[in-house]
């Protein structure tokens, strides 16, 4: 079965009494369901079918699929191709012994060791060389970051302008997914208008007109100054669609100036309106690809330079391509692989590449969500908007050192150094920094890595108190990759401010009496426990209350600690495979500007093969994702038999 989502726009408006339309876009946003029927395997129906009888249909069927899961639609083969992530996560929870449910009967430790086995050997029949699927994007508009930075980047004018436009929808963790950015009829409005504010900001600079419109007429004729208007429109738009505009598209724009200049428009009303006309264009506010043709191999294609360039900047810079990156395009250049890996590394440390801090970092770790915080001015009385800034700014100073040093990735769970400036310091109980700016510091014994940072433990915690659940769920979706399912409806939330039954951590284990809760809490609780000695705001405290804190815990499979330090060992150790797959489909995520499916997994595999032998380098996992096929290639739309 095939889903198509067909999208068209336009929208026509006349000002300063010239005619300025939007382009038509067609895309399509194709997925498909597999109705072929499995082939029959005879070592899953004879290993794992059995089990899964025993233990596992009788509460995940078709008829009553709790957690979304039917298991008794498997009854001849695993399907690895398409529900890879849910035989691996399977594999977890009965290693783990957190399924089946404590309150039901629980398989041998023979079971679950066959069982395993069985189902590690058919995720082992995983085959990334049978059919290729780099997927394709749907067609996506600039989002507002990117919106801004492509036009101060375009035209050197820093306007903001974005910041009047509607927000962005969030799709898959982040706002650059191709899928949910729409195009309101509001913000059809916004573009034009805004297109007119740059195109006047553009006339009160001359070095700004020079650049943007080089070529001035020779001789004071009619012919050469269509001449220079031809070049000029020719130059401008190439830069704003990010390409060499084709002959079609020129004679439509100087179709404009010719009907404007026969109503004798002043020669910078024309150039507005011209600019008016492309910056409105679906060929700026969108980012095009062209669909593979009847004869490409396996319905693929292979995105051109231009494309490429525009992949590439908008990754890792949130902006429109540069020159240099533009004439490798041109030149056929860009396309090589040792070019690509240079231009990737050269890219990294311009300073565009604060982008990925902002926007990447930003939505990966929440750091966006710090500023709407408001802990509870009694019990905190010593936090105010300085401290708030303060605790953002030292998680963005260090994501950037992590890519201008190109840095191993697992620091961001080990790292024993920090940035603070003199609010901070005093926060965390440092030595009194010397000056208002940020200064690197080395933490002190029990703070390692972004997990103890005030930013995020700020960020999982209640306005009135810490929150282990929030820590240690916020810990399993975005460093681990195991978000949790969602809570039974009937549980109730852990009251506030009730010390009668006992300390935080004695009331939670009240509440994981409730086998239906247990289930997902034992890791979700051990993980935040391990951060308890920071109270909601990221200070460091030995009481809670009347209570000592106790920040022990086990980790399913005996994993023992006491304390954040202790934690992020573990973590480091026994689950940095876990973190760098689950920061690969992040930045993977990101980078595409679409959600992963199970062919995706190729590259994420391929991700953590490259980091593990070139050290865990930050530039290798950004490497990894712009030479895969996803980012190089583009899949047709599959069509209805």
């Amino acid at each position: 079965m095939f889903g198509v989502l067909r999208v068209s726009m336009n929208a026509s408006n006349y000002k300063n009494r010239l005619f300025v339309t939007l382009w038509m876009v067609t895309t399509f946003c194709v997925t498909s369901d597999a109705d072929e029927r499995p082939s029959l395997d005879k070592n899953f129906v004879r290993d794992v079918i059995p089990f899964l009888k025993s233990h596992c249909f009788e509460c995940h069927n078709t008829e009553e699929s709790e957690g979304g899961i039917a298991f008794d639609k498997y009854q001849q083969s695993a399907n690895v191709q398409e529900n890879y992530d849910l035989w691996e996560q399977v594999i977890r929870l009965v290693n783990e012994h957190q399924m089946p449910p404590a309150d039901q009967p629980q398989p041998a430790k023979d079971e679950i060791a066959k069982v395993s086995s069985a189902l590690e050997a058919e995720l082992g029949k995983f085959d990334c060389s049978t059919d290729k699927h780099p997927g394709r994007v749907t067609i996506r508009r600039l989002n507002k970051a990117e919106y801004n930075n492509t036009i101060r980047d375009l035209t050197g004018l820093d306007l903001n302008l974005s910041d009047s436009f509607p927000s962005d929808d969030v799709g898959d963790g982040f706002d650059n997914i191709g899928d949910v950015l729409s195009l309101p009829p509001i913000l059809l409005e916004k573009y034009l208008d805004a297109a007119y504010t740059i195109a006047d900001g553009i006339f009160e600079d001359d070095a700004i007109k020079q650049k943007l419109l080089p070529h001035q007429p020779k001789a004071e004729n009619l012919l050469a100054q269509a001449e220079a208007a031809r070049l000029n429109v020719q130059h401008f738009a190439s830069m704003a669609f990010r390409r060499p505009v084709t002959e079609a598209e020129q004679i439509r724009l100087f179709t404009i100036i010719r009907n404007a200049w026969e109503r004798d428009s002043e020669p910078d009303e024309i150039y507005k309106t011209i600019i008016v006309a492309v910056l409105s264009s679906p060929h700026f506010l969108f980012r095009v690809e062209k669909d593979p043709e009847q004869n490409d191999d396996d319905g693929i294609r292979e995105l051109d330079g231009f494309e490429l360039a525009s992949r590439l900047s908008y990754f890792l810079w949130s902006s429109m391509p540069d020159q240099r990156l533009l004439d490798l395009a041109k030149s056929g250049d860009l396309i090589r692989r040792g070019v690509l890996i240079a231009e990737t590394k050269r890219m990294l440390l311009d300073p565009k590449a604060i982008a990925l801090v902002d926007n990447f970092a930003g939505q990966w770790l929440q750091l966006r969500d710090v500023s709407r915080l408001m802990p509870d001015p009694d019990l905190f009385p010593n936090f105010d908007g300085e401290l708030r800034v303060s605790m953002r700014r030292e998680t963005e100073l260090f994501f950037a050192t992590m890519i201008r040093e190109d840095r191993s990735v697992l620091e961001f769970l080990t790292a024993d150094f920090t940035y603070v400036n003199q609010r901070l310091a005093r926060h965390y109980g440092l030595e009194p920094v010397v000056g208002d700016g940020f200064q690197r510091v080395t933490l002190a014994k029990g703070r390692r890595g972004v997990l103890t940072h005030a930013s995020i433990l700020m960020l999982t915690s209640n306005p009135t108190r810490t929150s282990p659940v929030k820590r240690g769920k916020w810990i399993l979706e975005n460093i681990l990759a195991e978000p949790p399912p969602s809570p039974p409806a009937d549980v109730p939330e852990l009251e506030e401010g009730i010390e009668t039954l006992g300390s935080l951590r004695e009331q939670m284990e009240q509440h994981r009496s409730n086998e239906a809760c247990a289930v997902c809490h034992r890791t979700m609780d051990a993980l935040g426990f391990g951060l308890e000695n920071f109270d909601a705001i990221g200070a460091w405290r030995d009481q809670d209350g009347r209570f000592t804190i106790d920040a022990s815990g086990e980790l399913p499979g005996g994993m023992k600690f006491d304390g954040a330090e202790d934690l992020m060992q573990i973590l480091t150790k026994n689950k940095a495979e876990q973190f760098c797959r689950c920061l690969t489909q992040k930045l993977l995520t990101y980078g595409l500007g679409r959600g992963l499916t199970s062919h995706d997994r190729c590259v994420v595999n391929d991700t953590y093969a490259e980091l593990q032998k070139n050290g865990y380098r930050f530039s290798e996992l950004v490497i990894a994702i712009v030479t895969s096929d996803p980012f190089t290639m583009r899949e047709s739309v599959p069509q209805d038999d």
